[in-house]
């Protein structure tokens, strides 16, 4: 955490604006000292002649009786230095200290056994409450590591050298203060019950000393023979409410961290730091344990009390209270030139319970976004960041970041058990600030890594977390209340497929949200499609290597300006799609790949994890917690961003062990074939899991190959044995090839490839297709759409536009990518994105490119007016071929029809020449057509040759069919016709 300027509350050391309590009176101490007599019965006789000799000290009151007592509460206050009792290790003063406490103990235990508890418990009392003594005084200053003030009855402490013990419990009990105050006369009749308790005092004081010695660290620092607290006696200098040790805990412990764990700690290699730091019940009372490196002093406050922690090096700071109960505290560290109070992290619970540990462990943990990851919250009525990763290889893991100058030693996760999760809650640290995992692998070295669930990321190519939470409202209610009221594929479903870092080049999310839900609005799309949004580091991968699968990438802003942008489109009518990648992932050393030290997201078998086209590694969907990284992501996009559905990219080279791999490089399944059964029980799994959590939401997949049931349920069971992958669309790659692959041949040629327009209705209803023109199909040498066409300018644009006819018309939802909808003649390019400057009016050429456009809209328009383009597009009774063998004349006709029979005449003419009076079979029982687009007309950059006037049927059967029309055929043109 960064320093705070100094705190406005007290100092470890004593400042000029400190109270200082007030010395007792003559009176007082006269008071005090009858109090130490003995009140019993069984002591009155021999207590009676000291208390008249007390008396008499006390009226003389000589100067030389004063100096005496000063002198020996100086003495003593010096030489019992804590409660702790740890002077440092080898010197002489810890020597002489153990000397003078030694000689202590002998000098009290001359009191009678029962005379002594007595009378300590009712002075102990009273001198906590009242703070009636001198040696009360110089002992709460001692507690708090301060001097007493100049001008005080006592004198003051002299201060320790560096090095030497210092203590946050350095008090001397006030039984022992009135003791050490008492008179000579006093003193004397102490001496008259030594003999009684001598015996039992030396053995005590041997066993004490016995067991001390016993306690040593492996640094060799000696530890002085701790004293038993009496039973009701508070430390001088702590709040009357703390509860002292009880009088069972004989020997007191040294709090210092033993050598094991401060080893452990210091390599980052403890999985139980809180078991360490922090504080703990000890015998003797409550061990403090702090680990703060580069610190000068470490402070304990609690209410009135204020320890300063003896500090062992290398960071490490001790102390022990003699307290019954872990008091609610605070640490206030100085640091030079700065003091900081905050909270002490290792004092809190587990920020994750039991039910979210079992549910990873399970892989059925559907909200894992709220259980790991960085997440600002209010723990145990502190406010700070709660941390949690997984990584079971790990053999320590620390949070690493801005708050703590990138230096994670300080701050030690701790691991939850066998779930492999590391957790740590720093109070005091919120939004906004840098974070990393230090990760200490099983071979001993160290690696940071990006948080795998982080929210938020830096700018790259730059690579840290960033803490965040999101604040925003959305506005787009209407829009989910009824984006469920029909299936995707019954539904009108054309699609814009954009690249939002080059959609309009240097646009933030809230900027795009100004501009692109009006554009597309205005061409009529139902849906945008988003290339990749998730975080990536290499820009040119166009999103489709991922890193950061939680977070928005940060090129455009802030996840809450993701948000932004994605209300916009749904109050604009418009809904949002997004590509998903959980395929692969890249070998940043910073991310995912080996991310604890081992395989990990990535499958153990190296022919497994290495994916042999794009040299990344594919996840091993087998492990239950990298199946469930995957299913939360899902979700947690279209829940928590409200997107619409995910088209989940290269399925294919999920589904086969030997996609893209020779004979040898790969292993057959468990049944011997060739399908990865771990991809498949993931992709069903997260299919279920999408549909069931979010109403309305449509999932996509971009596979190119036969599988049998992409789009099948689940739960039903196809010819291959294998149940549904419960997609609800599939991209049809084999239309898009073989359509694409038509158009580009000359006209004269296309005759004998007229199959390639024919074979799609071949299989058109084994999946729920999209006929995808996507970015896949304008870039790396293929030529953009127009670019495709043979021919001159004139040619090469009605080639597109008669395309884009026959193509909305076929059965399946349309997906166009930009900059074809103007006709680009580039290829599209992440640098500069489409080529805006054709719709310049300016431009000569602007007229032809605002056409296609113009016809874009027009589509659309007319394909959401017309039910039977879409409601049966998943059903063979939705078409019907007129004519689909006409390959001499370049020809296609079919009807659409909706559930009530309605049909829609599409005639697609695919030769440069017109076609006059060209027939065609119709029903008969529809009395009248007209045209309801024509893509040669002249407000499209055609050649205007339409059929104005409606077409009446003619009894004349004709293909089949009872009736028959005569057309007029533009040249390279779709011609639609509904009925009159």
């Amino acid at each position: 955490m960064t320093p705070r300027p100094e705190s406005s509350g007290s100092r470890p050391k004593g400042t000029a604006g400190e109270k200082i309590p007030e010395q007792p009176t003559a009176a007082q101490q006269k008071s005090a000292a009858k109090k130490t007599a003995v009140p019993k019965q069984a002591a009155a006789k021999k207590a009676a002649p000291a208390k008249a000799t007390a008396k008499k000290a006390a009226a003389a009151k000589t100067t030389v009786g004063k100096t005496v007592a000063k002198k020996a509460a100086t003495k003593k206050a010096a030489a019992e230095i804590t409660a702790v009792e740890r002077p440092a290790a080898g010197t002489a003063t810890a020597k002489k200290a153990a000397a003078k406490r030694s000689a202590a103990k002998k000098t009290a235990a001359k009191k009678a056994t029962t005379v002594k508890a007595t009378a300590a418990r009712t002075t102990a009392v009273k001198a906590a409450a009242a703070k009636s003594t001198a040696a009360d005084t110089v002992a709460g200053k001692a507690a708090a590591g301060k001097s007493p003030a100049a001008g005080n009855t006592a004198k003051k402490v002299p201060a320790r050298k560096a090095g030497t013990a210092k203590s946050a419990a350095a008090t001397t009990t006030a039984a022992e203060a009135v003791a050490k105050k008492a008179t000579p006369a006093e003193a004397t009749a102490k001496k008259a019950t030594a003999k009684a308790t001598a015996k039992k005092a030396a053995a005590k004081t041997a066993a004490s000393k016995k067991t001390a010695s016993a306690k040593k660290s492996a640094s060799a620092v000696k530890k002085a023979p701790a004293r038993k607290a009496p039973a009701g006696r508070a430390p001088a200098g702590v709040a009357a409410s703390a509860q002292a040790v009880p009088p069972e805990m004989e020997v007191a412990v040294s709090p210092a961290v033993d050598a094991v764990d401060r080893e452990r700690l210091l390599a980052g290699t403890h999985h139980a730091p809180h078991s360490v730091l922090g504080a703990h019940p000890v015998p003797g009372g409550i061990a403090f344990r702090a680990f703060r490196p580069y610190a000068l002093s470490v402070t304990v406050v609690s209410g009135e009390l204020r320890a300063e922690l003896h500090a062992d090096g290398e960071g490490f700071f001790s102390g022990l209270l003699p307290l019954r109960e872990v008091p609610a505290y605070r640490l206030v560290v100085e640091y030079e030139g700065t003091v900081l109070e905050t909270e002490d992290p290792y004092r809190f619970l587990p920020t994750l319970g039991d039910l979210d540990l079992h549910l990873i462990g399970e892989g059925r943990h559907e909200e894992l976004w709220t259980a790991l990851g960085a997440h600002p919250t209010t723990h145990e009525g502190v406010t700070g960041t709660r941390f949690a990763v997984w990584a079971p290889n790990a053999l320590g893991v620390r949070v690493t970041g801005t708050f703590n100058f990138w230096d994670g030693t300080g701050h030690i996760m701790r691991s939850l058990g066998s779930s492999g999760v590391w957790e740590l809650f720093l109070p005091d640290i919120g939004e906004g600030e840098l974070y990393k995992f230090e990760i200490t692998r099983p071979d001993g070295s160290r690696t940071q890594r990006a948080d795998p669930m982080a929210r938020r990321t830096e700018v790259p190519p730059a690579t840290s977390s960033v803490i965040t939470s999101s604040e925003y409202e959305w506005g787009d209610a209407e829009w989910l209340a009824r984006r469920a009221e029909a299936p995707a594929h019954e539904a009108p479903f054309s699609v814009y497929e954009i690249h939002l870092p080059s959609w309009r080049p240097g646009l933030t999310y809230r900027q795009l949200a100004e501009q692109l839900p009006g554009y597309v609005k205005n061409l009529g799309f139902t849906h945008v499609e988003l290339m990749p949004v998730a975080e990536h580091p290499f820009g040119g991968s166009w999103g489709y290597q991922v890193t950061g699968f939680y977070a928005p990438t940060a090129r455009l802003g802030t996840p809450d300006d993701f948000r932004f942008l994605v209300d916009k489109l749904h109050q604009a009518g418009i809904g949002v799609l997004m590509d998903w990648v959980p395929a692969h992932f890249p070998r940043d050393d910073w991310a995912l790949a080996e991310f604890d030290g081992r395989p990990l997201y990535e499958h153990e078998d190296p022919l497994r994890a290495a994916h042999p086209d794009w040299g990344t590694l594919e996840f091993d969907f087998g492990r239950n917690e990298v199946r469930n990284f995957l299913v939360a992501n899902a979700v947690y996009w279209c829940e928590e961003f409200h997107i619409d559905g995910l088209r989940v990219d290269a399925v294919a080279s999920m589904l086969y062990l030997d996609y893209s791999r020779e004979p040898g490089q790969w292993t057959p399944n468990e049944h011997g074939g060739r399908e990865n059964l771990d991809a498949v029980a993931f992709l069903q799994e997260m299919n279920a899991t999408v549909y069931r959590r979010v109403p309305g939401v449509v999932t996509i997949a971009e596979e190119s190959t036969a599988w049998d049931g992409v789009t099948r349920a689940t739960h039903h069971k196809g010819p291959s044995g294998f149940g549904g992958l419960g997609f609800g669309l599939k991209w049809n790659m084999g239309w898009m090839h073989d359509s694409l692959q038509y158009m580009s041949h000359e006209p004269v040629h296309r005759k004998y490839h007229h199959g390639e327009m024919t074979f799609s209705m071949v299989y058109a209803y084994s999946e729920n297709y999209v006929l995808p023109i996507s970015h896949d199909e304008v870039v790396h040498g293929k030529r953009s759409l127009v670019s495709k066409m043979p021919g001159d300018w004139w040619q090469q644009r009605a080639g597109v536009r008669s395309y884009l006819g026959y193509m909305w018309a076929h059965p399946g939802k349309q997906l166009l990518f930009m900059g074809q909808e103007f006709a680009q003649g580039a290829e599209w390019s992440e640098a500069h994105g489409p080529d805006w400057w054709l719709l310049d009016p300016g431009y000569g050429a602007e007229p032809d490119h605002r056409g296609v456009r113009d016809l874009v809209r027009d589509l659309n328009a007319v394909y959401r007016a017309t039910p039977a383009l879409w409601r049966l597009d998943t059903d063979p009774a939705g078409f019907e071929w007129i004519v689909g063998d006409a390959a001499d004349d370049n020809v296609l006709a079919f009807l659409r029809l909706d559930p009530e029979g309605v049909p829609v005449l599409a005639v697609s003419n695919f030769a440069p020449v017109t076609r006059q009076d060209y027939r065609l079979g119709v029903p008969d029982d529809v009395p009248a057509w007209h045209e309801a687009l024509n893509t040669d007309a002249a407000r499209y950059g055609g050649s205007d040759v339409t059929n104005p006037d409606p077409v009446k049927p003619e009894p004349q059967s004709w293909h089949g069919r009872p009736a028959s029309i005569r057309l007029t055929l533009p040249p390279l043109a779709t011609v639609w016709l509904r009925p009159a």
